[in-house]
Formats: structure tokens, sequence, C-alpha cells
């Protein structure tokens, strides 16, 4: 096994050029793809209009509804429910963004009308530059995007004097799906992890449990998974590759873990996406 210490490259798609996408198009190709928990390589800010679910951010679930905000940072694990009745907006920044954007995560309730006018607004004019083939359109998308920039950092603000420092349990869990996120390729353990935040596996569990209501386990098989059915579904690795690259020792330990988790076998599971 590798060192726990060892740093590793970010994971999730690549983040390339900014993308504004409808919420319930993340979802195309299944559910997973966002309840899952996982991290990507860019910055993401996600505008609920309409519904309600739950959101994981590092560990910790909390809530959402409409005119919420989610700002999550690049690397950072998480997951969310898209029902049915949820509508939005979710905005990629771009791997290469160079914007100032808030270094931790944020979920802002924007009760002032205003506040929800100007965001739609921006919004708004982010896709159409996108869309656009004027001259100078790519300019301008970048413009709206430090407006839209700008407006975060107001509303981060605001929110600021009603926001309270998290707990120690909260603080260990966001630790805990850092290191995930770092070494999850690794095959490491949930005792290996727990050795490395200096805490037992029992006590690393119980505080999972408590910010999200999942085991240390669940989630750290939850962010393995996701990877093996993304590359799954985006590559044509070989199953057994697949495997060993997720840091199984054998692949017919990665096939019996997958078909545990999912109901279906890594090649089954390939030849429904």
């Amino acid at each position: 096994m590798q060192d726990l210490t060892q740093a590793a490259a970010l994971t999730g798609p690549a983040g390339g050029e900014p993308r504004l996408v409808a919420i319930p198009r993340l979802a195309a190709g299944g559910r997973w793809r966002v309840e899952a928990m996982r991290a990507i390589s860019e910055p993401m800010l996600l505008w609920f209009t309409k519904g309600q679910g739950r959101i994981t951010i590092a560990g910790v679930t909390r809530g959402y509804t409409a005119h919420n905000a989610v700002f999550i940072p690049a690397g950072v694990m998480h997951g969310f429910e898209v029902g049915p009745q949820v509508f939005g907006n979710a905005l990629f920044f771009g791997k290469d963004c160079t914007l100032p954007l808030p270094q931790a995560p944020h979920l802002l309730r924007i009760r002032e009308v205003h506040a929800q006018q100007e965001v739609n607004v921006i919004f708004d004019m982010i896709l159409r530059e996108m869309n656009s083939d004027s001259p100078a359109h790519e300019r301008a998308t970048r413009h709206y995007m430090g407006l839209l920039g700008v407006w975060l950092e107001r509303q981060v603000a605001k929110a600021a004097p009603e926001q309270t420092r998290p707990d120690a349990a909260k603080r260990l869990v966001a630790r805990y799906t850092a290191l995930i996120e770092r070494d999850f390729r690794t095959g490491a353990g949930v005792g290996e992890f727990a050795a490395a935040l200096g805490v037992t596996p029992t006590h690393l569990s119980r505080c999972c449990r408590q910010a999200c209501g999942r085991s240390a386990i669940t989630i750290l098989q939850d962010r393995r998974i996701f990877e093996a059915r993304r590359l799954l579904a985006e590559t044509r690795m070989p199953v057994g590759e697949i495997g060993a690259s997720l840091g199984f020792t054998s692949a017919a330990y990665f096939t019996r873990a997958f078909q545990h988790l999912t109901g279906k076998s890594p090649t089954e599971f390939r030849r429904s996406v």
C-alpha cells in the first residue's frame, strides 16, 4: 500500500472550459453521477430554484431547498440528491479559473428577493453569452462570471454572522473525506485512514454517522465505486485494470464488491450505460 501522506492528483471529471448545466441534466445517465461521494477538479456553484433535498459536503449533510446557493471548491468531496422536482443550474468555473472565489464550501440560503433576482439575471447572461457567436462573447462570459463571483462573495459576507464553527466531529469528518479524496486509490481501509487521523476506527465511524448519517466504510466505498462506475462508463479500460487502479487486490474481489454495492457486475453495468 502507498504511504497515506503521499499527495495524489485530483480526481473526478476533468474540468475544461466553463460550463453552465441545468441541474437535472447532471444526473443524465444515472443518479449515481450526482449522489455518490466524489470531487471534481474545478470550482462549482449550484443554484437551486425549485425543489428540495439533502447535500453532503466534506462529510457533513444538510438540507437544501429553493433559493439556496451552494459553492463547492475544487477537490472537496460532495454528493447530493436530485429528485424529479429539483431544478436550477450548476456553473462549473473551469479547471484553470483565476477568479477570486471562496476557499471553503458554503451553503447559502438567499432570502432577499432582489438577491435572488440578481443571480438569476447573471446566470441568464452567462448562458446567453456561452451560446452566442457574437464578437467577444468569451470575454463577456468571463466578465459575467466575475460578477457572479462578486455576488457570491457578498452573500458569504452577509451569512458570516449566522454561521457557526463546525464542531470537532464535523472537522474530523471533513479531514477524513479530504484524505479519502487524496488516497482512495491506494487500497487503504478505514483503519489506516483512522490511524493517519490519530483516532480509532470506531470513533471515526461514530463521527461520520453523526455528521452525515453514513459510516466511515460507506463513505469510502461510495467514493471508490463512483470512480469505478465513471471509468466503466467513460473509458474502455479493462475491468481488471480498473479494479487494480482503485486498490482492489484482484479482479474477482473488485467484481464482488462492485456487484454487492450496485446490484450489477462491472461488465453488466458497462453494457447498461
